[in-house]
Formats: C-alpha cells, sequence, structure tokens
C-alpha cells in the first residue's frame, strides 16, 4: 500500500494551564502558522487527573480556536455523546462548521467512565446503555444535519418531526471520527458506518493498522475518505525513530499522526507546537 499518511495533528489538553479558552486559540493559531493541520481537545467535565484543577468547556474553546485559524483542521478526541442531547450537539457543530468554513472535524466515543464528568454527577455508566446512546445520537446528528424534516423514536431519544437549518458546509456531512480500543470490533464496525477510527493511546502498531484497514477495505459499505489516525502521545526525543514509526504506520493505511502536547509551562509548551510536525514527505 503506498503511504496514505498526509496529515498531522495535535491533540491538546483542556485543563492546568490550557483551562482557558484564550490560551487554547492562541495555540491554534501557533500550530498554523508552525504547520500542523489540524488541532483537537479533549471533551472533559472534570478533569480525572486532577479534579481541582482549571479547566474550560471544549465546545466554547473551539470557536475561538476557529476565529484564529483559516486552513487548520479543528475538533475533539472525543465527545462522549451519551451525556449529551444529540441535537444539541447537532446545532453547536453545524454553527462550527460555518464558522470555521467547514474545518471541523467531530470525534465522538463512549468516554472514560472513570472521569468526574460522568461519576460526580450520576451520568450512565454501564457500557451497553451508553453504546446504544451513541449509536441513536449518531443517527439523529446525520438526520438533522440532513436539512430535511426528520423524526426519530428510539430507546432513548424521540424526535417528533423537524428540519435543521443550515445544513453542514461539508459534503456529505461533517466528518465523524469514532474512538476505541483496538482490537474491540465494536468500535471499527460502529467506525465503518462513518468517517474514521481514533484508536485510544497506545499507538497501534503497523500490523495492526494494516489488518484494521483490510477490515474497514472488505466490509465497508459507505463511501469516501475513511481516516486512521494513530498518536495520541508525546513525542518521543529520537526524531529519527519517530520518523520512521510514522512512515511505518503510514504504509500500513494510517491517515493522520496525532501529537500530544501534555500540559506544563506555556513557554514549553509553545516551544514543542513551534517544532511543527516530523513529516515524512
Amino acid at each position: 500500500m503506498e503511504e496514505t499518511l498526509t496529515k498531522y495533528g495535535l491533540e491538546l489538553p483542556i485543563g492546568g494551564v490550557c483551562g482557558y479558552a484564550r490560551t487554547l486559540a492562541d495555540m491554534a493559531s501557533l500550530a498554523e502558522e508552525s504547520g500542523w493541520d489540524g488541532v483537537f481537545l479533549e471533551d472533559y467535565i472534570v478533569l480525572w487527573v486532577a479534579h481541582d484543577a482549571p479547566t474550560c468547556d471544549p465546545w466554547i474553546s473551539l470557536p475561538a480556536m476557529a476565529l484564529c485559524t483559516k486552513r487548520i483542521r479543528i475538533g475533539t478526541t472525543v465527545t462522549p455523546l451519551s451525556r449529551r442531547r444529540p441535537w444539541k450537539v447537532a446545532r453547536e457543530a453545524v454553527t462550527l462548521d460555518h464558522l470555521s468554513d467547514g474545518r471541523l472535524i467531530l470525534g465522538v466515543g463512549l468516554g472514560d467512565v472513570n472521569e468526574p464528568g460522568f461519576t460526580k454527577v450520576g451520568e450512565v455508566t454501564d457500557d451497553k446503555q451508553r453504546a446504544k446512546r451513541l449509536d441513536e445520537a449518531l443517527d439523529i446528528l446525520a438526520g438533522l444535519w440532513s436539512g430535511k424534516p426528520f423524526t426519530y423514536e428510539g430507546q432513548y431519544y424521540q424526535i417528533n418531526e423537524v428540519t435543521f437549518l443550515p445544513k453542514p458546509l461539508q459534503t456529505p456531512r461533517i466528518p465523524i471520527w469514532i474512538g476505541g480500543n483496538w482490537p474491540r470490533k465494536g468500535p471499527v464496525w460502529l467506525a465503518m458506518r462513518w468517517d474514521g477510527f481514533l484508536p485510544a493511546a497506545p499507538p497501534m502498531e503497523p500490523e495492526e493498522v494494516r489488518e484494521l484497514r483490510a477490515l474497514v477495505q472488505s466490509r465497508r459499505i459507505a463511501s469516501g475518505q475513511f481516516d486512521i489516525a494513530i498518536g495520541g502521545r508525546e513525542r518521543i526525543a529520537d526524531w529519527d525513530q519517530e520518523r520512521a514509526t510514522i512512515r511505518s504506520l503510514a504504509k500500513a493505511g494510517a491517515t493522520w499522526w496525532l501529537e500530544s502536547i501534555e500540559p506544563a509551562d506555556l513557554d514549553a509548551m509553545r516551544a514543542n507546537i513551534k517544532l511543527g510536525p516530523l513529516r515524512i514527505d
């Protein structure tokens, strides 16, 4: 398989020194200047590592990032849809898609039930219930984004006929990536209905990516681009070795390499962003 990896993204925290929307907007602007292709935010209510750390809302921060940039992709990795009202997410996402001139990628998943944003506020933590809510919410997003009259009758969500306008700028709709753990097949089967798979850290090995890509190519019915976004960790010190890792994942079928910028002092974080991506081309 030819090298398919063409995009390099940053995953930024939303807590600690990054717990402020203006800070994240500044970092997104710097990332665009430094040659990155995407900036993605966590989606937590309360940080599970440090419960009392300053934390900002990603859905307020993303518009600030959109207005400070012109080219770079923005999105979440990932939004736990089971604790969100899908019609509210549908409206927010379309608004952000228009605000960014069609640069939003929506990453979704079950979320981490150990996060205080689940355990401290009485959210549903049962895996089967959350998975069913996720399935229904995704159907609702697609239906409301169609711009046509839409009705839905599910186990958890019901919608009497309603039409949401405007439609997203992106066609056929805003790209949706499904987060999950490989080799669990459930998230992968779900991802095949949509636009990409975002495996949880640690990064997958090339042979695993090759197996995933082959599975997608053999079973996916939907047409269009299917992204495999690999990464989720900080850059290692040996850049030659890191490039070799990225190159092997690209050859196996990965389309995005995501690099995590862990919270430190702001000067150190900005310096890491300024390094730019380790491109293999």
